[in-house]
């Protein structure tokens, strides 16, 4: 789209819109306005492919977590629960950060405390 004149990307863009279906084009304005609709945008990488600030997949960040863990420690619901917290660390969520932060911030206070059993 970069040899695009601004006048033949909107252009494209409205050839776009009108060929769409009105079921389509309700759909995106439930999301955004038309001036903000990019139908040339680059499509966001899949999900298993996404990599977080250390460059590791959510896969490898769950499969780390769970080796470094006790055998017998983890189930469904344990590993699941760090699968839920890695998907939202590579996807940048803020109810995750505020999990995470939270977590630490607790850790922080039991050993300040002197609990430091579990």
């Amino acid at each position: 789209m970069s040899n695009l004149t601004p006048e033949q990307e909107e252009e494209r863009k409205l050839a776009i819109w009108n060929a769409m279906s009105e079921r389509r084009k309700k759909g995106v304005l439930k999301k955004m306005t038309y001036e903000k609709w990019d139908p040339f945008q680059e499509p966001k990488d899949p999900i298993d492919i996404r990599k977080d600030k250390s460059k590791r997949t959510t896969q490898q960040l769950v499969r780390e977590f769970l080796q470094t863990r006790p055998d017998g420690v983890h189930n469904n619901a344990y590993s699941g629960g760090a699968l839920e917290m890695a998907l939202g660390i590579v996807n940048e969520e803020e109810r995750i950060k505020g999990m995470f932060e939270f977590a630490v911030w607790y850790q922080e206070l039991l050993t300040r405390e002197g609990h430091t059993d579990d």
